[in-house]
């Protein structure tokens, strides 16, 4: 599983690398100091686990978490037990408070071995989730005690919410479970569009579009909702939207 350390702490960082040596089931890829530099490391390795630190310069670890447009493992590294319960938010593996032990540590690494799908579970579900959604397919959302079965043409736009996505259609939302790039994986190109790090948007929703400060753009939805498309993508959605 390959893995990443975010903490603050120079020593801390290193000692937990030192006792990561001993579980040959873990590939550290990567560390970081602080939530800006783990972003960018992140963005790159895409690692499954990460140890994160939550009290960092700047922004914290669940804001860090915040950010991701996917879902990795988490086993929480602090000094502080007082965040047990909300870091259950997230797909936590495991708590640790500092100072850790070599025990504690392999506790933690070994609730990992009831979390990984075996290898027909993972293909079968690799193989459900290529499958791409025509605009035309129903999709069925339970978001607590209600239930929704809409189009796919009836989404106006999704956004990114921690390791959850909210759905917007029909002066409705609903939450999902899921990350945003599990959800674009499903959805038809042709209909929908990456808009930033947060959103993807029904083109078909647009119904104004401006240029925006940040050399990029500022789209508006049927609904009245504004929202940025970063410069990254900007020439991207040109291209689509041009004859």
């Amino acid at each position: 599983m390959r893995a990443m350390i975010i903490e603050d702490s120079r020593l801390a960082r290193e000692g937990l690398m030192r006792m990561l040596t001993s579980f040959e089931e873990i590939e550290l890829v990567a560390s970081a100091d602080n939530a800006t530099t783990a972003l960018q490391a992140i963005e790159e390795h895409r690692p499954d686990l990460l140890f994160l630190d939550i009290h960092m310069p700047g922004e914290d670890g669940f804001s860090l978490l915040a950010q991701l447009d996917y879902q990795p493992k988490i086993i929480f590294t602090t000094a502080h037990s007082e965040y047990a319960i909300r870091s259950f938010d997230f797909d936590t593996i495991d708590y640790l408070v500092k100072p850790i032990s070599q025990t504690r540590l392999a506790q933690a690494i070994a609730k990992l071995s009831h979390t990984v799908p075996t290898q027909e579970s993972s293909a079968r579900r690799r193989e459900e989730e290529k499958q791409v959604l025509e605009p035309n397919s129903k999709i069925f959302i339970k978001d607590g005690n209600h239930c929704h079965l809409i189009s796919v043409t009836e989404i106006d736009y999704i956004e990114s919410c921690k390791n959850y996505v909210q759905v917007f259609f029909k002066g409705q939302r609903a939450y999902l479970k899921k990350s945003i790039s599990s959800v674009e994986e499903r959805l038809p190109c042709a209909l929908f569009f990456r808009a930033n790090r947060q959103h993807l948007i029904n083109l078909q929703a647009i119904v104004g579009i401006e240029e925006s400060m940040q050399q990029g753009y500022i789209v508006t939805l049927k609904t009245g909702v504004r929202l940025e498309i970063s410069r990254r993508n900007a020439q991207n959605l040109k291209e689509v939207l041009s004859l």
